[in-house]
């Protein structure tokens, strides 16, 4: 895999394209890429009441042609697909101005499109000729390296931030303001399209394991650094601004690491195989102990065959039947559904397969 170690959590200064190259082959788990919009943007923005807006007008965003900057995309996309383990998946982020056009070229390349995802922002920046719509959203393309990898994505995780249900491809995050937003000692901003912690957070979680190493080749203020040692994973930073590179590194400095459960990805391990014939046998839940869902609502009482029998028809059937039966659905996974009572704490039975694994 050559030497990845010199490179890990630290902010390497200078082009990303030269810099990539001298990463080695298949040696990187995730890359979050935020690149240059080539937004185009002509004459003065002013607010409603005459004031500039300070949106991008930075050297970087700019470009002679459409053809220099479809170029700029294949050269670094085409360096990050070659450093991308098997196993690996990208992060792109993009608005109207080139979203398409990094889609297409990352398909000619060979990437697999597993998601686009839409960031819609709450508290976006208003449209103040009122010519067009509010612009309120930018896009995130989800690729793996190509159709076959086996890339990394932590379902159950997501789906129990998401207050249990399956996580959507569309996040309602705002844009970066308050404290988040880094201003020089004139009030202005550090970076004009610095993106919020949370938008990485899930970016990173969903997408990587502990000690990962994760990508950025256009670091700027360093959010996908901070949050990637927060959650216990390594970083490679590329950046050619060197105002961006110090400012991002006291952020980084700032941060600790945030050890949990949730970070290391207890969700996703994978329950013992184990009966409800077995978890009885050893007594720790006794023959008609009664079953609850998490509402607290009684529905059915244990056999001990491990079957369950309901309540009012008396009806027998596995966990995953009864289950699937209240739920009106064919199947359903019954460790998932059921709770039972311990000193008055409604407690998952699910949790009774871990301790009968011990």
């Amino acid at each position: 895999m050559g030497n990845i170690s010199k490179f890990l959590n630290k902010i390497i200064c200078g082009d990303c394209i030269k810099i990539l190259k001298d990463i080695p082959d298949k040696s990187i788990n995730l890359i979050f890429a935020d690149p240059p919009y080539f937004m185009q943007t002509e004459g003065q923005l002013l607010r409603t009441n005459g004031d500039k807006f300070y949106g991008v007008e930075d050297e970087w965003d700019k470009f002679s042609s459409f053809k220099e900057y479809d170029d700029f995309l294949y050269s670094w996309l085409l360096e990050c697909r070659r450093i991308m383990r098997d196993d690996a998946s990208i992060w792109v982020i993009g608005s109207f101005q080139n979203i398409y056009r990094l889609g297409n070229i990352m398909q000619n390349i060979g990437f697999w499109i597993l998601n686009d995802v839409i960031w819609s922002k709450p508290n976006a920046v208003p449209n103040f000729a009122g010519t067009r719509y509010q612009n309120s959203h930018e896009t995130l393309i989800w690729c793996s390296k190509d159709k076959k990898s086996k890339y990394t994505f932590n379902y159950k995780t997501m789906k129990h931030l998401n207050e249990d249900k399956q996580d959507k491809s569309i996040w309602n995050i705002p844009i970066c303001i308050g404290n988040e937003r880094l201003k020089d000692s004139s009030g202005k901003k550090v970076h004009s399209t610095q993106k919020p912690e949370k938008l990485l957070y899930k970016v990173i979680l969903s997408s990587t394991k502990p000690n990962d190493i994760i990508l950025d080749p256009f670091f700027g203020t360093g959010t996908t650094g901070t949050i990637a040692k927060k959650l216990g994973r390594n970083f490679i930073g590329i950046e050619q601004n060197e105002v961006y590179i110090k400012e991002a590194q006291k952020r980084i400095d700032n941060i600790n690491i945030e050890t949990s459960d949730l970070y290391n990805l207890s969700l996703e391990v994978k329950p013992p195989r184990i009966s409800l014939k077995d978890i009885i046998s050893k007594g720790y839940i006794k023959n008609d102990e009664p079953f609850y869902n998490k509402n607290e609502v009684y529905l059915c009482n244990v056999v001990s065959n491990g079957y369950v029998i309901d309540r009012i028809s008396k009806e027998e059937l596995s966990i995953h039947k009864m289950a699937a039966k209240y739920l009106n659905k064919s199947n359903h996974n019954g460790w998932d559904y059921f709770y039972y009572k311990k000193n008055d704490a409604l407690i998952s039975i699910n949790e009774l397969r871990y301790e009968y694994s011990k």
